[in-house]
């Protein structure tokens, strides 16, 4: 199984609630479809942006994503008593069971 490994850290000069990560969270993923848009030219602008720095843009705001999605991991862990291992286990699980990887 191919994976792609992203250590993100907990940011250390917020403090997030479960429903500012969530808003954060939408915020990024909207910047991620603007940037997608552009790429498409689906965005309504005049001007179009070159495939290079649609893709960095693209890249920037999947980092941001990702991110905001971590963030909000260490909020479960830390306010609900979320295990992410056990859960993250759980995923992949669900993934092999509906057939998207084979173990």
């Amino acid at each position: 199984m191919q994976k792609k490994i992203v250590a993100l850290p907990r940011l250390n000069q917020l403090s997030p609630t479960l429903e500012s990560t969530a808003l954060k969270l939408m915020e990024e993923t909207g910047e991620l479809a603007q940037a997608m848009g552009k790429f498409r030219g689906l965005n309504g602008e005049q001007d179009r942006v070159g495939e290079k720095e649609v893709m960095t843009m693209i890249t920037q705001e999947l980092l941001d994503v990702a991110q905001t999605a971590v963030s909000m991991m260490f909020v479960l862990e830390e306010h609900y008593d979320v295990n992410i291992d056990d859960a993250l286990e759980e995923h992949i699980n669900k993934l092999i069971s509906k057939g998207y990887l084979s173990d």
